[in-house]
């Protein structure tokens, strides 16, 4: 064993190859009060209020502009009802597009300037020592086993390469319900401890019941082994990084003690289907200077997105307890966007939430396809959605009131949209059908005509557009700058193109994420929840029945519109021709874009990672890409597999006790069939999915089940 091995051995004690835990190290996590809280002395962070101020003012003057110009418009003979609701509409949406142009801005100069990082960190310099223990937290659910490991034993092995692998401890925290994908999991675990030596200090839990989900995982880990360790670094199923990013990222929470969380930028990879492809391409090209620019004002008042981000353990279990909201589904019960909550509360609670966009080695992947995005938006829009409770949480700080209104804006803006269109749609059906009032009541020299300056809309329509697409110049513009990064795009012209394609693929499919999303508010304003479904991660294959089906009411609405549109007049058809092109195109644009096919060697939107991939990005593909068998059942294999079933009834030890009087149904039930049936593969046959998880979780079920002959 060599000498990091006997240091760690000495500390956790070596840990036997079918044993998945080390000792437990309890630590406390309140609830934190959303009604009440007592304020702590005031933290002396940097300020920021000339930054915030050039942001806000900024969007204050656009914003003012754009309102005149659009009353301009509509002012020409008078502005009806409905002429006055489309202008409060504009200003809130003009309003949010000049928010996210200032803060684009604001990046564009931080990059052009080459600002040196607030917290100290520089990828050039050599790699800093480092002295506290870090626990790795991988939390995962009925995820691909066999990937998953594959990104995680990468991460492993980059950061032992860094020499300080000693300081950290990895844990894959399962809280999967499918019995074979569990099985699975402890199956490739056994299999990454073989690979990596008994040595390493590489754990695996497996939680029996996943209450609260993914901040339900991470509590329960730090109130069985969180005063253990300094920090947290929490990966997500998805989620790859290098041993430089780990080290750097533990260091910087070493030499900053009052902050509590440093966010990563992490960068797409692996895109094989055109619509992965075009996503990767714009957050590798935009998404730097976005995050620059709102790092840049947000200073000490940063957000948290939930993975590839290091969390200081105490300030987390201190403050970031999430407390069960009150009411049903889908605003009440357990918060599902946490990590917004968990960055306010312990903001609240005096910590510092900080962002390194310009750290990079973070990594992780996008939906293959259109309709796997808006799944998970969905998702996203009943957590945001629910922060509509959370605003008026005592203590918060004005920076992350404004982050979590930022987030339920995300998605209100949608039917925000169409609304807009509809009125817009409105008033020139109005002037065309409606009889106007020449000359009303009073007195009058000239008749009132109904009408709107066509020219000046057409200029407000430009600058709009133009505010749009100008982020999008800009980071072009910078990454002209770095002769390094523009060769590993492939060249300013190949970038060019690669902007116009996604701008126009982009604009066609917005349309349709404006449909997905006003359908998803509305569902859930009525009362409907989303659930939790796995995120698909495949190469994004869709039957064309299934495309058919989901877009079907975005075509509807795109006929609709165009029909309208065209009952009024043609040019006014040929003005909403990019909202109704992209709804008519829908199914088309899905089929296209889901596919990889040739698209995935096309030199359009290539990224730095493609062209030169890092080495952790080589390991982790070739591990997942190695043959592996599926496991077909769980029950066979723990029976054929002495060695794992070992390994899994050792897992179960470790969980907690069922409380006294409480009874598993579907426990129930499986014993019953497990008594009836006369061998072991008829029993196998019987129980279902629901069934065999609860029989897994049962030692004693187990045994039965096992002492029942083979059949004849």
């Amino acid at each position: 064993m060599d000498t990091v091995a006997k240091t760690r051995a000495s500390e956790i004690g070596e840990i036997p190859l079918n044993e998945f835990l080390p000792r437990e190290a309890p630590m406390d996590m309140a609830v934190q009060p959303l009604r009440r809280f007592e304020p702590q002395p005031a933290p002396r962070f940097a300020s920021m209020w000339a930054r915030r101020g050039f942001v806000l003012t900024g969007t204050a003057i656009l914003t003012a502009a754009g309102c005149y110009e659009m009353y301009r418009v509509l002012q020409v003979g008078g502005v009806t009802v409905l002429e006055s609701i489309i202008l409060a509409l504009f200003v809130l949406l003009f309003a949010w597009i000049a928010f996210s142009f200032m803060s684009a801005l604001a990046g564009f100069f931080v990059l052009l300037a080459r600002k040196k990082n607030e917290l100290g960190i520089d990828p050039r310099a050599p790699l800093p020592a480092i002295h506290s223990r870090t626990a790795m937290l991988l939390p995962t659910y009925n995820e691909d086993p066999h990937r998953v490991l594959a990104r995680l034993r990468a991460t492993y092995e980059s950061v032992a390469e860094t020499g300080h692998g000693a300081r950290f401890d990895w844990f894959v925290l399962s809280d999967t319900t499918d019995p074979a994908t569990w099985i699975a999991e402890e199956k490739c675990f056994l299999t990454l401890r073989q690979d990596v030596g008994s040595a390493a200090t590489i754990f695996y839990r497996h939680r029996p019941e996943n209450t609260a989900r993914k901040s339900g995982n991470i509590e329960e880990w730090i109130r069985r082994f969180g005063s253990r360790y300094e920090c947290m670094l929490i990966l997500d199923a998805d989620s790859l990084m290098t041993g430089d990013s780990v080290v750097r990222l533990v260091a910087a929470m070493e030499a900053h003690p009052k902050a509590a969380l440093i966010q990563t930028l992490p960068v797409i990879v692996n895109a094989k289907s055109l619509f992965a492809r075009w996503q990767q391409f714009a957050g590798r090209l935009y998404g730097p200077m976005l995050a620059a620019g709102i790092a840049w004002w947000h200073g000490s008042e940063g957000n948290y997105w939930g993975h590839n981000a290091i969390i200081r353990v105490r300030a987390f279990a201190q403050y970031a307890g999430l407390p069960e909201l009150r009411g049903r589904k889908p605003f009440g019960g357990h918060i599902m966007s946490h990590d917004f909550i968990e960055a306010a509360l312990m903001r609240r609670g005096g910590w510092a939430i900080h962002m390194a966009p310009t750290l990079r080695g973070s990594y992780e992947e996008s939906p293959p396809t259109l309709s796997d995005f808006a799944a998970r938006d969905r998702r996203w829009c009943q957590g945001n959605l629910q922060h509509l409770a959370l605003l008026p949480t005592r203590g918060f700080h004005w920076v992350s009131r404004l982050h979590l209104l930022t987030g339920i804006g995300s998605y209100l803006t949608a039917p925000l949209w169409l609304i807009f269109l509809v009125f817009g749609i409105l008033v020139s059906l109005q002037a065309q059908f409606v009889r106007p009032e020449y000359f009303p009541k009073g007195y009058s020299l000239f008749p009132q005509w109904p009408a709107q300056d066509p020219v000046l809309a057409a200029w407000v329509f430009a600058g709009t557009m133009g505010m749009l697409i100008a982020p999008k110049l800009l980071a072009f513009a910078v990454m002209l700058t770095d002769a390094d990064t523009r060769r590993k795009f492939g060249g300013g012209l190949l970038v060019l193109a690669g902007i116009i394609a996604e701008t126009i693929l982009s604009g066609l499919t917005a349309p349709v994420m404006m449909i997905f999303q006003s359908s998803a508010v509305g569902e859930i304003l009525f009362g409907r929840d989303a659930g939790w479904q796995v995120q698909r991660r495949d190469d994004g294959a869709v039957s064309h029945r299934d495309t058919v089906n989901t877009y079907s009411v975005p075509t509807l609405v795109g006929i609709a519109m165009a029909a309208a549109a065209y009952a009024v007049s043609l040019p006014l058809l040929l003005w909403m021709t990019p909202v109704i092109l992209g709804l008519l195109l829908s199914i088309p644009i899905a089929i296209l874009s889901s596919s990889s096919g040739p698209n995935r060697n096309s030199r359009l939107f290539k990224t730095p990672e493609q062209t030169a991939p890092p080495q952790v990005l080589a390991r982790a593909n070739e591990l997942a890409s190695a043959p592996h068998s599926p496991l077909a059942c769980p029950l066979h294999e723990l029976r054929r597999d002495a060695g794992l079933l070992e390994a899994h009834l050792n897992n179960l030890s470790g969980q907690r006790p069922r409380k006294r009087g409480e009874v598993d149904p579907h426990l129930a039930i499986a014993r019953a069939k497990i008594e009836d049936a006369e061998s072991f593969e008829e029993a196998a046959g019987f129980l279902s999915a629901r069934e065999k998880f609860a029989v897994l979780k049962s030692p004693a079920v187990l045994a039965v089940l096992f002492a029942l002959p083979d059949s004849a």
